[in-house]
């Protein structure tokens, strides 16, 4: 970027980045705090999230403190985070952004009391918001996508112009890569099964497929899901009609994932999760997109040879709030195995191994 982000006559030395949403959206968040740091370099940036989502950030230099709030989703629990909020106020931040203004992160906005407290909001503030932030900029006039819309907001509540989008960047703790080696065994495409909700899944018989497609090619396969009970029980349907596939073990070792993840020539997956963590690790993807907010908000990060899209998605409106797909043909299943096997020959030919 080449125009600041920044009014030229702010002098932000320590600002404080919030963000708290789901593992895989936590991402988005890299090229905002990029374009920061690159139109200020001197600024000392932190970053506030959630625990869970903390090992995601740990190895990034251009953030100089990640700062892993414990949570309970749906949760507040603010009298036990006191102590931790303390130690947020002493830094004395010049600058606090919050990109999801929510009311933990208005809560804590206001309770850490940076000089300028900045937020994306919908619709009209409420009262917490108007306390909270002193300047905030309402998201519908932002971009659907998320990276995009992290980077308007910046440019909304700053007055200047985006010259360019940084590339989404996260890194793998380099000290886990020889078991992250190990554990793949020779495995170089990670296919992920599960997703959110299962009207975001690739069915079972497509993988099989492709599979099929794919290990008669020569390329070998290593399966991962989720570690709840429904995306277990994805794997477990796999398994009883490949029962040669290779399957990792399930973690909640987020660190140990990403590891598994960087090591991999190239990841697949309809999850979200899984595939931005492999693009901000740089490793190549193939994303299986149909549900409509899935093409809204996560598909346009990518370019299209990293795409695999269904027909378009018929469950709007009200039907998109339901986790199933409540059509009787499923856009997912529309996505053949012949399309994903032409998409890994073109993202990853054999004679590149």
């Amino acid at each position: 970027m080449t125009s600041s982000l920044f009014n030229s006559k702010t002098k932000c030395q320590k600002i404080l980045v919030i963000q708290f949403k789901y593992l895989g959206d936590a991402v988005f968040i890299t090229p905002a705090i990029q374009a920061i740091k690159l139109q200020h370099p001197e600024a000392e940036i932190h970053l506030l999230v959630a625990e869970e989502v903390a090992p995601i950030f740990a190895n990034i230099d251009f953030i100089k403190r990640v700062w892993a709030l414990p949570r309970t989703r749906g949760k507040a629990k603010i009298l036990q985070s006191l102590p931790f909020i303390r130690q947020l106020r002493k830094e004395c931040f010049d600058t606090s952004i919050d990109f999801v203004g929510n009311d933990r992160g208005g809560i804590l906005s206001l309770l850490i009391a940076a000089k300028s407290r900045l937020a994306a909001i919908e619709g009209k503030p409420s009262l917490l918001q108007k306390l909270a932030y002193t300047k905030t900029v309402e998201t519908s006039l932002l971009p659907a996508s998320w990276v995009k819309r992290h980077l308007s907001m910046l440019v909304h509540l700053f007055g200047t112009s985006e010259s360019s989008i940084p590339d989404m960047k996260i890194f793998a703790d380099p000290s886990l890569a020889l078991n992250a080696k190990e554990a793949l065994d020779g495995h170089e495409i990670i296919c992920h099964l599960g997703t959110s909700q299962p009207k975001k899944e690739w069915p079972i018989h497509r993988w099989i497929e492709f599979y099929n497609l794919a290990t008669q090619a020569g390329y070998k396969l290593a399966f991962t899901s989720g570690t709840n009970s429904r995306e277990q029980d994805l794997m477990i349907e796999l398994r009883k009609y490949l029962p040669s596939a290779f399957a990792l073990a399930p973690s909640n070792n987020l660190g140990i994932y990403l590891a598994i993840l960087a090591q991999a020539k190239l990841v697949i997956s309809g999850d979200t999760g899984p595939l931005h963590f492999a693009a901000g690790l740089g490793v190549k993807v193939i994303g299986l997109f149909g549900t409509a907010d899935s093409v809204r908000h996560a598909a346009p990060i990518y370019k299209t040879h990293e795409l695999v899209m269904s027909r378009p998605c018929t469950c709007i409106g009200e039907l998109a709030e339901y986790a199933s797909c409540q059509s009787t043909s499923s856009c997912m299943d529309s996505i053949s195995a012949e399309q994903v096997f032409e998409s890994l020959q073109d993202r990853y030919p054999l004679n590149e191994t």
